[in-house]
């Protein structure tokens, strides 16, 4: 049996919620400080999915021929977008602002380093990385979120023939699978600017998807430090399974105006959909009677896209030798190293 297995079921289940209710936080001078919990309700309170759809119908709208230049050069002076990478550098190719938000590169752009077992699945800066620890991932220094919130419940609760445990620990040994390992994690955020697409940052092989529904605030550092496990309340696609040294997993982490979060194998894959309520998630196995292993990916390989800039989070096992090649707050670029033995 797969580390992962714990992840596979078939149905929507409603999260228990205990994220609910837990207290904002800011990060001021290097420490942390409580903030109001009504203006943080405040904030949760915009329709932030709603006004994300409309902002994902605005961009499939398709531009005049004439227009499309002014409008996408203001757009690369802005966010200081390098179009000689693109595989199209004729503005006047992109119908819209969403083809022109999911441009490819071309393909020497980014070479894949293949020196290191895991390489950066986008480009992007380089929020926090190390191991975790108290079962708390730092989605920017000294602002924490529950890895369980985060990932959810190993398996469904009704489906246990025993209460199941609730320590730290206990939770942390169902991703550890092997002795002699450690639990890591790495947050990178996609600015409006970065190449949108994202990569498999490793050779592995996927077993399960969890789609938690969720908010759509924003995701940029400022807004990371001022909530506390942000990356809890948003929307999110959770990919699990195994690489070579365990558990490993890549999740995308929608954002204010980034509702459409896309997975290119995943065709049953609906993001910021009114069908879908807050507080839920969804559950789909990969494995089959006839694919029990699931769906094999190679280092570098094409994933999933945003539709403007967000976040990608990789929480995995590993041998305690593991070493990042990372400084916090770098940039970085799809392709190169984050890390290995």
């Amino acid at each position: 049996m797969s580390s992962c297995a714990h992840f596979l079921s078939s149905s929507r289940r409603v999260w228990d919620g205990r994220q609910r209710g837990r207290e904002a936080a800011v990060f001021l001078g290097g420490t942390r400080t409580c903030c109001s919990c009504n203006q943080v309700a405040l904030y949760k309170s915009v329709p932030t999915r709603l006004l994300s759809r409309a902002w994902g119908r605005l961009n499939q709208v398709e531009l005049p021929h004439w227009l499309r230049r002014p409008v996408y050069s203001l757009y690369i002076w802005t966010f200081g977008v390098n179009m000689k990478e693109a595989a199209v550098e004729d503005l006047h190719h992109y119908r819209n602002l969403s083809e022109f938000f999911r441009r490819k590169l071309k393909p020497q752009a980014r070479p894949v380093c293949g020196l290191h077992s895991v390489i950066s699945p986008s480009d992007g800066k380089i929020l926090n990385f190390g191991q975790v620890k108290n079962c708390e991932v730092e989605q920017v220094k000294g602002v924490t979120y529950s890895l369980e919130s985060f990932l959810g419940p190993r398996i469904p609760m009704e489906d246990l023939p025993f209460p199941p445990a609730t320590s730290c620990g206990s939770f942390r040994s169902q991703l550890v699978t092997r002795e002699g390992n450690e639990l890591y994690h790495c947050v990178i955020y996609l600015a409006p600017g970065d190449y949108h697409c994202f990569h498999s940052p490793t050779d592995w092989t996927i077993s399960h998807r969890r789609h938690f529904p969720g908010s759509l605030m924003s995701v940029n550092p400022g807004m990371a430090r001022w909530i506390k496990e942000l990356f809890c309340h948003n929307e999110r696609v959770v990919l699990t399974g195994d690489w070579k040294h365990g558990f490993f997993s890549l999740t995308a982490v929608g954002a204010t105006n980034v509702g459409s979060i896309r997975i290119y194998f995943d065709r049953d894959l609906h993001t910021n959909s009114p069908r879908y309520s807050k507080g839920s998630y969804n559950d789909f196995s990969f494995v089959t009677h006839t694919n029990k292993e699931g769906i094999p990916m190679h280092k570098g390989e094409h994933l999933g896209e945003f539709n403007l800039g967000s976040t990608i989070v990789l929480i995995f096992e590993a041998p305690k030798d593991f070493n990042f090649k990372l400084k916090a707050g770098q940039k970085i670029r799809f392709g190169e190293a984050l890390g290995s033995l």
